[in-house]
């Protein structure tokens, strides 16, 4: 592996933005008793984030099965899922009257479904108080199993998102409890499954990964054509950051007009929606993704 960069380059940086608008944000969650990825991955886009009044829901605990090298998520013993918290995100969803709803969870080995219910469950409370709002979903594998993939898509996102993060040839020293093959085949039967499980609903389905971990370029190239191939239409690039130094290094930081040469590479290869740039993360701007869904739905 290449040395890791010892100095931050001067585009990476989030703008500045009020204390006032993140601790009212916080003291809200906390209210709620509910948590966010923002918070539990230290997303560099956290206070920006906040300060608009969005963030990413976590459910199913804060602390995470699995050991990914690069995750600042807490790894512990798991507590039981809480029977009241997918009422709870849906009553602060409206508290905060979001019109694109992000939830995502740890991943849950131990549980005998991976907390499949529990996202539908989550979905449907949603659904219920904001009716006319759109909602994403990023989901862990869930061990590969169809039917747990199933029970979310039959509660209807309307965005279906599964990170693959890394390339192939990486998964083994970042990602040691995943599979690659196994996030694509779970992007591929999301994509074959949609007109049949989603009520006839259109849903958009989404990936995202980060850069920076020793990755060619070549791999990178190979890892799109992997994901438009398995039917993403939308997806996320990013640098990679490393949150603690326990965590796997960065071995280059990427340009900005690295990142746009990614996009264009991304889009070459089929896929139709893609933002890059080195603050991106997952469900960064996630609302205007849905957007284009909804605009390109509709223009059909």
């Amino acid at each position: 592996m290449n040395k890791s960069p010892s100095r931050l380059p001067s585009w990476i940086r989030s703008g500045a933005h009020s204390t006032a608008g993140i601790h009212e944000m916080k003291s809200t969650l906390r209210k709620h008793g509910l948590h966010t990825v923002c918070e539990e991955s230290k997303c560099p886009n956290a206070s920006e984030c906040f300060h608009s009044g969005t963030a990413t829901f976590l459910i199913l605990g804060d602390r995470c099965t699995r050991r990914c090298a690069f995750c600042a998520v807490s790894k512990d013993i798991p507590v039981t899922p809480d029977p009241g918290e997918p009422e709870r995100v849906a009553e602060l969803a409206r508290e905060l009257k979001l019109q694109h709803v992000v939830i995502t969870s740890v991943t849950r080995d131990d549980l005998p479904d991976g907390g499949s219910s529990v996202f539908a469950e989550t979905i449907l409370q949603v659904r219920r108080v904001l009716p006319e709002s759109s909602i994403e979903v990023l989901i862990p594998d869930f061990g590969g199993s169809s039917k747990d993939l199933l029970t979310v898509m039959n509660a209807g996102p309307d965005v279906l998102n599964h990170n693959i993060e890394t390339t192939r040839e990486l998964y083994q020293q970042v990602r040691p409890q995943a599979d690659y093959r196994r996030s694509l085949e779970l992007l591929s039967r999301s994509s074959s499954y949609k007109k049949t499980f989603t009520a006839g609903k259109y849903m958009l389905v989404k990936s995202g990964l980060m850069v920076g971990f020793g990755e060619t370029k070549a791999q990178l190239y190979a890892c799109f054509k992997d994901l438009f191939d398995s039917g993403v239409e939308c997806l996320t690039i990013g640098q990679y950051l490393r949150p603690r130094i326990t965590n796997i290094p960065v071995t280059k930081y990427y340009s900005p007009e690295e990142f746009l040469e990614l996009e264009n590479e991304a889009r070459s290869a089929g896929i139709t929606h893609v933002i890059s740039a080195p603050l991106v993360r997952s469900s960064y701007k996630a609302g205007e993704m849905a957007g284009l869904k909804r605009k390109s739905t509709n223009a059909s």
